[in-house]
């Protein structure tokens, strides 16, 4: 498979890796300093490009890709609030193709469907209240973080008496804490930390007087993102329209 990448910091150069290691043929590597080569026919040859960039250009390597006709899968996060809608449409009612994930991890995947179940089970247990924390590497710009979202909304989905979730504290690298501490009982609150090199760790709590359950899910490194990011590339080739992590592990 010809494979494009878009973005080529620590995630891209092992994506890179693991690529290779697989049989595949990196065709372009696209960064900051040369994004005109989106037009280009090296670009163009791709079967799919593999995007780790930031919340302020994913959408718009997205039009890019989509522009030159190749589909592509990403892993990066705050862009989907402002304009996820209109992703949705160009692969729904377009033709396009975005494989999105705000976490790529085989083990975060399965830590999903636990997250999920685990929640059904609970929400016959209103005397457990349920918050969340994220922990992730001080360069991370978004909070709380994208695979966090999607957890909590895997959580909204199953717990009826949550039906939002919200911001809690920041904890910054300097140790300043901003963001509320109180909320109403009906809001799930994410609360965000930023610590050294931290890949990521989310914990998801349900504590009541009596006791308090914890599920967590610590990624030792990037090492697992970036194969599920080169397996989601080899199913999307055969594959159109938004798909997702859902799509590719159906547990």
């Amino acid at each position: 498979m010809k494979i494009a990448l878009i973005g080529y910091g620590k995630m891209g150069h092992m994506i890179e890796s693991i690529a290779l290691e697989r049989g595949h043929e990196i065709v372009s590597i696209i960064d900051i300093d040369n994004r005109e080569d989106f037009d280009s026919d090296a670009f163009r040859s791709a079967d799919v490009a593999i995007e780790f960039t930031t919340p302020h250009t994913a959408y718009d390597n997205y039009l890019k890709a989509f522009e030159q006709g190749v589909k592509v899968v990403s892993g990066s996060t705050g862009w989907v609030s402002e304009h996820g809608d209109e992703v949705r449409r160009m692969c729904t009612e377009e033709g396009k193709t975005l494989f999105w994930s705000s976490n790529f991890s085989l083990g975060v995947a399965i830590f999903s469907a636990v997250n999920k179940y685990l929640a059904r089970i609970m929400n016959r247990f209103e005397a457990y209240d349920v918050k969340m924390e994220e922990v992730h590497h001080i360069h991370k710009l978004d909070a709380p973080s994208g695979t966090a979202i999607t957890l909590a909304e895997g959580v909204l989905e199953n717990l009826d008496r949550k039906t939002e979730w919200v911001k809690g504290s920041l904890l910054a690298p300097d140790g300043t804490i901003s963001g509320e501490q109180e909320h109403p009982a009906n809001q799930l609150v994410i609360d965000s930390v930023r610590r050294d090199e931290v890949p990521g760790i989310h914990s998801i709590c349900y504590d009541s007087e009596a006791d308090m359950i914890t599920i967590t899910h610590d990624a030792h490194n990037r090492k697992g993102f970036a194969l599920g990011a080169v397996l989601a590339a080899e199913y999307t080739a055969e594959h159109k329209g938004l798909l997702s992590m859902s799509d590719l592990f159906q547990f």
